[in-house]
């Protein structure tokens, strides 16, 4: 019996869990996926938006303003790379700057600080490389970059650190509830049980819902594809720009990230299918297109990758967080800005839970601070052979293009939450990021992989399931023929 299970490991979900293992209870995160991190967490555009845009009185406007202040400190102690890069909204016309005028005063209902509509001379004296053709924009200080996956790996990381427990490969099928709490039960017929279930399953939370009979809501997927370009380009901005945003979103956008690379995108299309996230030729044509109205040098055949994810857009056009009965509580429609609201997110959901009578003791020996997984790449040369005297392993450089050692990924398979697939050693180290994207590294990857698990390295996969690497070997061995 737990004291509460959190249904959903992505940024949301692990920071709740950080949050209610803070409070002296028994925790457990559970997710149908192979990994952490393996729904709109693993593919977004990675902003800690300054929240000028998110309608004043929104829950959504709240929590973002909220979170968005938080962000760094939660980054602080979790070990995870953040940056206060500021935003950009580029205006091309003077209708635009009557909607740039108009998000100024919504953010200042929402209580951002620092907005400033500034003219042609200015924007390109701060961002040279943006195009002749914007002529305003609407400057927040306040935004910021972060990396998502390493924010939900460093948070679930410090929940089991503190406690928590980890159950991947979880389908939630069914909810049932009595006296006693929560049985929660999963497709292989494993079951949990809890006084508290917090529905963070992401685009299937409407599904979740469901199964405790509420009907309220209902959440499809908004489709986003990406490019993300060499680190060579990642000059091209040191601001995360945008255009005025529309009712699909905040548009494409053009940033820089935490780790030097530039990303484009991402486009919004809306459909029904929870798990296709395939990019196609009219989604990348159209990032393509856009970016280059924005900035002068956005090379996009300087593209190292490309991808899409998906957002959970609910039908009530805020964020759905509620208890529709006593010990469940829903946190859905967690759409942009959520990856923002998060570390405010987890506060809501534990004032919620005190609201409704659930005791919530502070824990004595909760320790909220986690060693940051990518100190060593950071470290001068002199900190790094001290390391290396004490672990070769730290010595021999596994991912040429980033500069990966052996040391990181064995970390990585080795520290909570354990990396098991290809890719997630990728998220955890960015090991298969780089120019080559694993071109390289993959087979020293697969084999460490399969010492560590023991495992065959033909049971080595890429993302979890059936994404095998090697079907066997390409000579037998004929020693004994």
């Amino acid at each position: 019996m737990y004291d509460a299970v959190v249904i959903g490991a992505g940024v949301v979900g692990g920071l709740i869990a950080r949050k209610l293992t803070s409070c002296a209870l028994k925790v457990c995160i559970a997710d149908k996926a192979s990994d952490i991190a393996m729904g709109a967490t693993k593919a977004n555009s990675a902003i800690v938006h300054a929240g000028f845009d998110a309608k004043a009185g929104s829950l959504k406007a709240k929590l973002n303003k909220l979170g968005s202040d938080m962000m760094e400190k939660v980054c602080s102690e979790l070990g995870v790379k953040y940056i206060r890069n500021g935003s950009l909204v580029l205006g091309y016309n003077d209708e635009d700057k009557k909607s740039l005028e108009a998000i100024l005063e919504n953010g200042k209902l929402n209580g951002i600080e620092g907005l400033k509509l500034i003219d042609s001379k200015e924007l390109h004296h701060l961002e040279p490389n943006v195009s002749d053709d914007a002529i305003w924009a609407l400057l927040a200080p306040t935004g910021a970059i972060v990396c998502p996956y390493e924010l939900c790996e460093a948070a679930i990381g410090n929940a089991m650190d503190n406690g928590a427990e980890l159950e991947l490969g979880f389908e939630v099928c069914e909810i049932t509830n009595d006296e006693s709490g929560y049985t929660i039960v999963a497709k292989d017929g494993r079951k949990l049980q809890a006084k508290i279930v917090i529905n963070a399953a992401g685009a299937y939370s409407d599904e979740m819902a469901k199964l405790v009979g509420d009907n309220s809501f209902d959440v499809h997927p908004r489709k986003g594809e990406y490019i993300l370009l060499d680190k060579e380009y990642g000059f091209v901005t040191k601001h995360t720009l945008f255009t005025v945003p529309t009712k699909m979103g905040k548009g494409i956008l053009v940033s820089p990230t935490v780790d030097g690379n530039l990303i484009l995108g991402p486009t919004a299309v809306d459909f029904d299918e929870k798990e296709n996230k395939q990019t196609t030729r009219e989604g990348i044509n159209s990032v393509i297109a856009e970016s280059r109205r924005m900035v002068k040098n956005a090379p996009s055949n300087m593209a190292i990758t490309s991808f899409c994810g998906l957002r959970s857009v609910g039908s009530t056009g805020d964020f759905i967080i509620n208890s529709p009965q006593k010990g469940f509580i829903n946190v859905a429609g967690i759409e942009s800005p959520g990856l923002s609201a998060s570390p405010a997110i987890a506060e809501y959901i534990a004032d919620m839970l005190k609201n409704d009578g659930f005791k919530l003791d502070v824990k004595a020996d909760f320790n909220p601070v986690r060693e940051a997984t990518h100190k060593f790449s950071t470290l001068s040369d002199e900190e790094k052979n001290e390391i290396i005297k004490k672990d070769p392993s730290f010595g021999k450089i596994i991912c040429r293009c980033e500069n990966v050692t052996e040391g990181e990924i064995l970390r990585a398979i080795r520290t909570n939450p354990k990396a098991t697939t290809l890719d997630g050693v990728k998220r955890r180290t960015r090991a298969q990021m780089g120019r080559c994207q694993g071109g390289f590294c993959s087979p020293y990857i697969t084999e460490l992989l399969a010492k560590e698990l023991g495992i065959s390295m033909e049971a080595v996969t890429k993302s979890g399931k059936d994404s095998f690497i090697l079907t066997g070997k390409t000579k037998e061995d004929l020693k004994d023929a």
